[in-house]
């Protein structure tokens, strides 16, 4: 059974309907680009993801690992984890 044959009928059941025209053509979209020249998908700016720069990155790792480091030195060297 498949809804391009068969379609819902308001009350819970489905009644077969031949199937109406080229459904590909309701999938081409300008947004995924099949409609645009070359086919070349346009640019569209992702707001949640804003990437640090390389050197940021790199800041925060080794600040990290220096913190962790001075925190297992202080801990083991006072006892704590004894």
């Amino acid at each position: 059974m498949s809804l391009q044959l068969h379609r819902p009928d308001g009350e819970g059941g489905l009644e077969k309907q031949p199937p109406q025209g080229d459904w590909r053509q309701g999938l081409t979209s300008a947004r995924w680009g099949s409609g645009l020249r070359g086919r070349r998908l346009p640019a569209i700016r992702n707001p949640e993801m804003d990437p640090s720069s390389v050197p940021v990155a790199i800041a925060f790792w080794v600040i990290l690992a220096a913190v962790t480091f001075v925190l297992l030195l202080v801990g083991y060297g006072t006892g704590f984890w004894h």
